[in-house]
């Protein structure tokens, strides 16, 4: 099974000209969501801005579109989740793609499970819940629909076809495979793109391997038509871009 692509770096670093260049733009609402709780040691300790910084992350990601049932509620109904989040976070906030062992895909998604049933009031979860787990981690990519088209593509004549409308160990294996198979180039660019902070300076923290995964899906028109079209392959490499710190951190 060969998933081993050589444009990885040319289509991440066209992602994120993106950004550089327009310092308002709604994806950089990721870097400041994973920011806050990376440097938060206590996410309950000022509940309000906690669930303020996610609520307002997830609606730029289009999590607040007119179907989605979190339209129609405030910020206090994130009081639940941060607290599920501050109680698993030792669990997670250390795991990316390269620690993405058996042992570790069953912790993700038991915890994909327990978000599902706290913070979600219908069947609709997969993209909501992995966007919570990018914002707040960055373990895991954000299964939308183009993270979905264009791993899909990715895998087409794989044994890891087809496993992408749900987060379970087929679809975490699947991106693991993806992750061993690019190594280099994805660790290069981890090495050499990170957040921005409120300021509009690097900080520290470096994106992990499944947020850049989850950029590079939910990335702009440029990106979008680079999944779409033949080039969905590519468009997931901008998304992969991987880091030393955390494992979809």
């Amino acid at each position: 099974m060969n998933l081993e692509k050589n444009d990885i770096s040319e289509r991440v670093n066209k992602f994120f000209d993106t950004t550089k260049t327009n310092k308002d733009h709604r994806y950089r609402s990721y870097d400041y969501c994973y920011n806050y709780f990376k440097r938060t040691p206590n996410y309950t300790a000022d509940m309000e801005k906690s669930c303020l910084v996610l609520g307002f992350y997830l609606a730029s990601w289009g999590m607040y579109r007119g179907s989605s049932f979190i339209l129609n509620k405030n910020i206090k109904y994130y009081v639940s989740l941060i607290e599920y989040l501050q109680k698993e976070r030792g669990v997670l906030e250390n795991i990316d793609v390269d620690s993405y062992t058996d042992e570790n895909i069953d912790k993700i998604i038991e915890i994909y499970m327990g978000i599902s049933k706290i913070f979600v009031s219908n069947n609709a979860h997969l993209t909501l819940v992995t966007k919570v787990l990018l914002g707040v981690f960055g373990c895991v990519p954000a299964y939308d629909s183009f993270f979905k088209k264009g791993f899909s593509q990715i895998t087409k004549n794989s044994t890891h076809k087809n496993v992408f409308n749900k987060l379970d160990k087929y679809s975490l294996k699947a991106i693991r495979e993806f992750y061993r198979q690019n190594f280099n180039g994805i660790n290069e660019l981890s090495t050499k793109i990170s957040t921005i902070n409120f300021e509009g300076e690097k900080p520290t923290y470096n994106y992990t391997k499944a947020k850049i995964k989850l950029l590079g899906k939910t990335t702009s028109n440029d990106l979008l038509k680079a999944i779409i079209p033949v080039a969905e392959i590519q468009s997931f490499r901008e998304i992969i871009p991987s880091m030393n710190d955390i494992f979809i951190a």
